[in-house]
């Protein structure tokens, strides 16, 4: 799933990418999908986008915006996109399929669920959408201590627990289920712990986290459990995923465990995660 460390990097590479190149064809719903997310009629993006050039990418919290000559593409988190060079077989199913004049391409594919939407600029009203443009990111110097503990310290949130405050509601936006296990494994802090029992020390190691961990998973180019616009693997190490459940902490040696919570997984260590 795309969250923030990927978005950043997937525009990064978009714009190194494509940026500049003209629209040939458009194709939009090719393989139907019950959880396939489109603005209007998947059938008119051809018409909006072709002879469109593409411009910059730029990444809101898990989301993925690109300018085409004023109309928008715009990429949720469960979306798998990739680049395709000229020689290179397009995908089975997909989609959405984007066809450039020099014969590259970029395909969308969605798993699970996942948005595909097209857009004129200033047109599309998504609450998830203006959350993320509006909400500082965790990147920025806007994000500070500060912010953090006027978000942490609201009184309707702390029944919460740390999965629910810190991946529910966009309270802050590009931060999901994913990034979150690893943000709370360096805080020392049980996904189920609730908000109200964590000490001030506590929060403040919490946003500490929250900062270098993002920092780091940005600048690896995403996290090893997802792919890039190649379809590499990123390249920071998780260090509580699917990929190490089962094996020991690096800090305390006691086993990794694997639990369901919150209608999805939880991954932390018995040790340095105590949960009272």
């Amino acid at each position: 799933m795309i969250e923030l460390p990927e978005a950043v990097n997937l525009a990064k590479q978009l714009t190194e990418t494509i940026k500049g190149k003209k629209i040939k064809e458009v194709i939009a719903g090719y393989s139907p999908h019950k959880f396939a997310w489109y603005h209007g009629d998947p059938a008119d993006y051809n018409a909006q986008l072709k002879g469109k050039t593409i411009g910059t990418a730029i990444s809101y919290g898990g989301l993925v915006e690109m300018n085409a000559d004023g109309y928008m593409l715009l990429f949720g988190d469960g979306v798998a996109l990739r680049f395709h060079n000229k020689d290179e077989k397009r995908p089975a199913k997909h989609q959405l399929l984007v066809e450039f004049e020099d014969t590259s391409a970029i395909s969308a594919s969605v798993q699970m669920y996942g948005g595909m939407w097209c857009f004129k600029e200033g047109e599309f009203d998504n609450p998830y959408y203006d959350v993320a443009r509006e909400k500082p990111s965790p990147l920025s110097d806007e994000f500070d201590q500060d912010y953090f503990n006027g978000i942490i310290n609201d009184l309707e949130l702390q029944n919460l627990s740390a999965k629910a405050f810190l991946a529910t509601e966009q309270r802050i936006p590009g931060l999901g289920n994913g990034v979150l296990q690893d943000i709370l494994y360096s805080a020392g802090i049980h996904p189920k712990r609730k908000v109200e029992t964590l000490n001030d020390g506590e929060r403040e190691s919490l946003f500490n986290s929250i900062k270098s961990t993002f920092k780091e998973m940005t600048e690896q180019g995403g996290r090893d459990t997802e792919k890039d616009l190649f379809g590499e693997p990123g390249g920071y190490p998780t260090k509580l995923s699917k990929n190490t459940v089962g094996l020991p902490c690096t800090i305390c040696g006691k086993t990794i465990i694997k639990q369901a919570y919150m209608g999805g997984s939880i991954y932390f260590c018995s040790g340095c995660q105590k949960f009272p």
